[in-house]
């Protein structure tokens, strides 16, 4: 694993919850996003054992997807930890408007949390002793920011730069904007001296030239044809649904897509297909990356 300061912990979480980073300092700790709530207690399990009698001081989220604030609501409940969102999403968690929030349109699940500040693009902070600074990340979520520790040369990347890719575009969705926005943060992130990321998810990597040419050559793919971004987005639902409830009844697979607001626009603007027909598609697509397999009338997850 690539060398980081002994002040930033990593709790690498894998794809139902996002990757927690714990910083250390000497006066206060903080954590950058808390994972997806089923996961919560075991989020709060890894930060007794790492905190011992210390609190969490402070809580960022990079954006409010349910896999990266679900466990907000936990560990301001335990710690009663300062936290702080991306400014463009304090209205929608202030007034809990699940609409806009994301949590409604895909299916899934978060516990109300409340929040104390908001971080904007631009804006410095002092985490686990070092300097960082707050960018807007839009692209995979229009809210989104990463942080960047230029003295260690670490980036936070959330969803925006994973070692083989990146976060699904949902803007492109539902009629928005997010492949010219995630090439402008590709961009952003090409003109840092990067030497580690930390991505949302999945390990820490150090071959971010590498990392940014896979990242490019999948957008490519995806923007040139947006069937092939609403695809991808259908097999992501599905997955995260199967992640979180571990066997799903395959009559049920139709039904639940179907519950998702998102999955509807994709279909609707992009797919065209009856909703049986892209069901099975998608759960086909899942059994050929070896990512679910049948057993009866189940449908179940693997690894």
């Amino acid at each position: 694993m690539p060398l980081l300061p002994d002040s930033v912990q990593v709790f690498e979480r894998g794809w139902l919850s996002s990757n927690n980073i714990l910083l250390h300092g000497r006066d206060d700790t903080a954590l950058i996003d808390s994972g997806y709530v089923t996961h919560a207690p075991q989020t709060l399990a890894l930060l007794r054992h790492s905190l011992g009698e210390r609190p969490l001081d402070r809580l960022f989220n990079t954006h409010l997807h349910s896999d990266h604030c679900g466990g907000n609501a936990l560990l301001q409940a335990h710690y009663g930890c300062h936290t702080a969102v991306p400014v463009s999403e304090a209205d929608k968690v202030r007034d809990w408007d699940v609409d806009a929030l994301s949590f409604k349109a895909t299916g899934q699940q978060c516990e109300r949390f409340g929040f104390d500040a908001t971080v904007s693009p631009g804006d410095s902070l002092i985490l686990a002793d070092l300097a960082w600074q707050a960018l807007g990340a839009p692209g995979h979520d229009p809210h989104s920011l990463i942080f960047y520790c230029a003295q260690e040369g670490v980036l936070i990347s959330a969803d925006a730069l994973w070692e083989n890719g990146f976060g699904v575009i949902f803007p492109e969705l539902d009629g928005g904007s997010g492949f010219a926005e995630a090439r402008a943060t590709l961009d952003l992130i090409a003109s840092l001296d990067v030497s580690v990321v930390i991505p949302g998810h999945g390990r820490p990597f150090d071959d971010v030239q590498g990392a940014l040419a896979r990242a490019y050559s999948r957008l490519d793919y995806l923007a040139s044809d947006p069937v092939r971004n609403a695809q991808n987005a259908v097999k992501v639902l599905l997955k995260f649904l199967l992640l979180e409830r571990q066997r799903i009844v395959l009559a049920d697979v139709p039904a639940l897509l179907q519950g998702m607001p998102l999955f509807g626009e994709a279909n609707r603007r992009f797919l065209h297909q009856e909703t049986l027909a892209l069901a099975d598609w998608a759960v086909s697509q899942l059994l050929k990356a070896h990512a679910a397999r049948i057993e009866g009338e189940y449908l179940l997850n693997e690894v």
